[in-house]
């Protein structure tokens, strides 16, 4: 256990224990971490290489099966979503990320000397990825997964390494400085930020577990970093829980204005009325007879999942099916037929009805099914009853597309009616939706739809200019 410098009161106590109390003294936290930096809390951690961390021994050669190995787990990771900007080359940074403290520009991860990593040692890449730090003690914010990384494999940084290093075009570019709000834009303060809550410690396997369990462990905790999403956060932005010990993992949050779906076996608004099968097809295709993936989940198909091997893929659904239920979900959906027969018989008894049979019955059907894996059923969907609606809100106001893959011969593209319907009935539309068919979720505040309409700049265009 490393020595440390803390208060009396704390002194007697485990450094795991001593960490969980002063997470509840958050009402005096600023005070203690001036205290902390001034004592020195954590300096000799932050220099510190994790322990038994690979040396590269020279450069990778061609063929060399690491080379390979990275190169997957580039994917995995989906490094090019947030290193690459829009229009920009791959891998070069400059990615405008917004978060609630202010804005973050991804790094360039080429191999440029000058503004990539080319200047890298290993163990300076490895203290970037799993302990936050950039060459040159520049500490990194936690909108960079590191959190997650610091629990991968030794070896499988290695790769990532080597891959970056041989097989990336190097490209000259360097990112903005990040924008954040007072006291946050003072890194020196995630030293103290990482000695709360960075674990360092790898995932392990079980050998209560199977193998494709543990690997499924591995992918959705560290590499694949789904913890990053869809688990909440406390209130200095660290995940409420990294592994299936915590009630908070993968139970659902919201990201940039998007709700990350619960990913636990709750049997509505979770993964429970899911198949391991159906779980892995929605990773490789972006579609299943339960979903289709829109907004940024189509994304992270499109670039990530869809190439994961089988196995893999399997693996993962495993670990994610022996999730237990985070909100207590324990009867399943419930069909009911009368919302389908009111609009068969022309019955519209409230705007929202009149709105859907307008707008979305002819895609999505009355009796709310849909055509599954093109047209997602509307009755039953976990992201439609999600207790918080804002995906549901950025999908009718800007529209949105399936994942691009190799498996379908095209993508499919739902309109946005931000343009052309006002708030209440966009809201009326998705209450509606929401309430209908046995969904029985909430309604939607048009209150809500006027934020995120401001927010995204979707302004309403006059009838007079459609």
């Amino acid at each position: 256990m490393p020595t440390v410098c803390r208060p009396d009161a704390l002194s007697v106590l485990p450094l795991s224990r001593a960490r969980g109390a002063i997470r509840r003294l958050l009402p005096t936290l600023l005070a203690l971490l001036c205290t902390a930096l001034l004592a020195g809390w954590s300096a000799a951690r932050a220099q510190t290489a994790p322990s038994g961390a690979p040396v590269v021994a020279g450069a990778a050669v061609a063929g060399d099966h690491r080379i390979e190995r990275g190169r997957y787990l580039a994917r995995a990771a989906n490094c090019i979503a947030c290193h690459t900007a829009r229009g920009g080359a791959p891998l070069a940074g400059g990615l405008v990320i917004d978060t609630p403290v202010g804005r973050v520009y991804s790094t360039n991860i080429t191999p440029d000397r000058d503004t990539g990593i080319g200047a890298y040692s290993f163990d300076e890449f490895d203290r970037a990825v799993r302990r936050g730090v950039a060459r040159h003690g520049k500490r990194l914010y936690p909108v960079m997964p590191y959190p997650s990384y610091a629990r991968m494999d030794d070896r499988d940084v290695e790769a990532l390494y080597l891959y970056l290093r041989a097989e990336v075009e190097p490209v000259r570019r360097t990112a903005p400085d990040a924008d954040m709000r007072w006291p946050f834009g003072m890194r020196w303060l995630m030293r103290v930020w990482n000695w709360l809550f960075l674990d360092s410690e790898p995932v392990r396997p079980d050998p209560a577990q199977s193998a494709a369990w543990n690997r499924g462990a591995y992918l959705v905790q560290a590499v694949g970093h789904c913890g990053a999403c869809h688990t909440p956060r406390g209130l200095l932005f660290a995940e409420k829980g990294l592994d299936e010990r915590s009630r908070h993992f993968l139970s659902g949050a919201r990201v940039a204005g998007w709700s990350a779906t619960n990913l636990t076996g709750d049997t509505v608004t979770g993964l429970g009325a899911w198949s391991r099968a159906d779980i892995a097809e929605y990773l490789r295709t972006g579609r299943n007879a339960h979903a289709t993936s829109f907004g940024p989940m189509s994304e992270v198909i499109s670039a990530s999942t869809q190439y994961l091997h089988a196995e893999d893929l399997e693996a993962i659904a495993t670990y994610l099916k022996s999730l237990p239920g985070a909100r207590g979900e324990t009867e399943a959906f419930r069909y009911d037929p009368g919302a389908a027969q009111r609009l068969r018989e022309g019955r519209f008894d409230s705007s929202g009805a009149r709105l859907y049979a307008q707008y979305c019955m002819p895609c999505h059907g009355a009796d709310g099914k849909g055509f599954a894996r093109v047209f997602p059923p509307l009755a039953g969907n976990a992201t439609v009853v999600d207790p918080n609606p804002a995906s549901l809100v950025n999908l009718l106001l800007d529209g949105a597309v399936t994942a691009r893959v190799e498996t379908a011969a095209t993508d499919y593209h739902m309109p946005g009616y931000g343009w052309t319907l006002n708030d209440q009935e966009l809201a009326d539309i998705l209450g509606f939706i929401r309430t209908s068919w046995g969904n029985g979720a909430e309604a939607v505040d048009p209150r809500m739809v006027a934020r995120r309409r401001a927010e995204t700049g979707r302004a309403l265009v006059a009838p007079d200019q459609r």
